[in-house]
């Protein structure tokens, strides 16, 4: 199978770089799948996780709160303003924080800022599912 050069930044630091021979992720259209070969795509991405196998087929997720998503012929660019790294994810802070959020819709069920309250919380569970994801690879490991 062949790999490419996968890219991924965040407004603080480069997450990853290195070969790759596949990543998933979530565009605002859908989710994608992106392979060696893919046709040169620009697209906007949810805040969610990128799955990525790597050259050597282990598996990697990594948060991002959204952002851009960038194919061309040989290489992929993902810049987001926040992206961790599934392993170095907190469980605890993530479910409290995801508790936080789920209060605040709660108590202010009509406020105008429901949206945004609602974003964190989607946010929050991203975390979750990237942080889940990656417990789970690190037992297949063993």
């Amino acid at each position: 199978m062949s790999t490419f050069n996968l890219i991924i930044v965040s407004a603080e630091d480069k997450i990853f770089e290195g070969a790759v021979k596949s990543i998933q992720a979530t565009g605002m259209e859908g989710e994608l799948g992106i392979l060696a070969g893919h046709t040169p795509l620009l697209t906007a991405i949810k805040p969610g996780i990128i799955k990525l196998t790597k050259e050597n087929g282990t598996e990697e997720v990594i948060y991002v709160s959204g952002g851009f998503l960038e194919v061309q012929p040989n290489i992929v660019t993902v810049l987001a303003d926040v992206a961790i790294r599934g392993s170095e994810l907190d469980q605890e802070r993530i479910l409290a924080a995801k508790k936080k959020a789920e209060e605040n819709i709660v108590a202010k069920s009509s406020d105008l800022n429901h949206e945004m309250l609602t974003a964190k919380l989607s946010k929050e569970l991203a975390k979750l599912r990237a942080y889940e994801l990656t417990e789970k690879l690190v037992k297949n490991k063993r």
